[in-house]
């Protein structure tokens, strides 16, 4: 963690215009942010990638799990890489997502890279092992989860399937999400709040290559 939280405002997208509708609002906030993110070099990406890694080392609910829910990452998405490989090298057991047909929710367990495969365009890659069913999140002691944009109440901006809303949901109540995002994409709730909705569920902490802070989830 790096002192106080000061979201930065730089090339940060904010199309969100007063009395918009939340689903409006979130939709161009998410127009927004893919296109930012696809003009990020691959060379940012893989040092990004290696950053995220040893700025969630540090965080105390991932030193400490046994278990870690997280995600294996698109090529736009904050990398995950060397995050599933640091992991799996002091012997953390890792679950990542299965997705089944509509919101259907699944995991399987990674054990190394070669086993990641993109079952079908678009879609993150996959572990080929043994799919554990939806309640494997119950063995989770944290989940680190995607993010579009995190603002600093705890709002979560996913990608508009609700995936890691119920995910969020169904984990144990004492489990910590911690959502990953580039520096750009971390929101001052009282400047510039993402719009949130009942459905949604706030994460108790953010990182980024930066650092890692704690939210008031």
């Amino acid at each position: 963690m790096h002192g106080d939280l000061k979201p930065s405002s730089v090339h940060q997208p904010y199309p969100v215009a007063p009395g918009m509708e939340p689903e409006d609002a979130k939709d161009e906030l998410r127009r927004a942010i893919r296109h930012q993110r696809e003009g990020r070099s691959p060379r940012l990406r893989e040092e990004a990638a290696s950053a995220f890694a040893e700025v969630l080392a540090t965080v105390p609910a991932v030193q400490e799990a046994d278990v870690v829910a997280t995600y294996a990452a698109r090529p736009t998405e904050p990398g995950t890489g060397a995050l599933l490989e640091r992991l799996a090298a002091r012997g953390t057991r890792i679950l990542l997502p299965v997705l089944g047909a509509g919101l259907a929710r699944d995991w399987a367990e990674y054990t190394g890279p070669d086993d990641l495969l993109e079952r079908a365009p678009g879609r993150p890659p996959e572990p080929g092992g043994q799919n554990l069913g939806a309640d494997a999140i119950l063995e989770a002691d944290v989940v680190i989860s995607p993010a579009l944009a995190v603002d600093t109440s705890g709002t979560r901006l996913g990608q508009g399937g609700g995936w890691y809303d119920r995910v969020l949901k169904q984990a144990r109540p004492e489990v910590r999400a911690v959502a990953v995002v580039f520096p750009e994409e971390l929101y001052d709730a009282a400047e510039r709040p993402l719009p949130f909705e009942s459905h949604d569920v706030r994460v108790h902490a953010v990182a980024t290559p930066e650092g890692w802070w704690p939210l008031p989830a």
